[in-house]
């Protein structure tokens, strides 16, 4: 059937999906919601673009809370997964310079005598 179209973001991959040109189908749905045609969408099954009202589909509260809640997650998970890949950076470079730093005092110390 036909896919909701009311969000950018799905309405985008929509197009992809169906083979349409996403630019082009984008472009011109973005235009015509800037211009009041907030119900219009990309239909799922021809990358038309029509009202969906005429077609009775709407997104609904609950989906476009997913969609947001979805997101807020994966920018998270994102961003521990930077703090983590930087920590290991970062405690491998202080054990890098103890290392050089004991490499360097033993080349300073004079030799000790028997």
């Amino acid at each position: 059937g036909f896919r909701p179209g009311g969000s950018d973001v799905s309405s985008g991959i929509n197009a992809e999906y169906g083979g349409v040109n996403t630019i082009r189908t984008m472009t011109t749905l973005t235009a015509k919601h800037a211009t009041g045609g907030s119900t219009w969408g990309v239909n799922g099954e021809t990358g038309e673009i029509v009202d969906m009202q005429t077609f009775g589909i709407w997104d609904t509260l609950q989906v476009k809370c997913q969609v947001l809640k979805t997101a807020i997650e994966t920018a998270i998970l994102l961003l521990r997964i930077d703090d983590i890949v930087s920590g290991v950076k970062k405690q491998s470079d202080i054990d890098a310079e103890k290392m050089a730093g004991k490499f360097q005092q033993q080349q300073q110390e004079p030799p000790q005598e028997e």
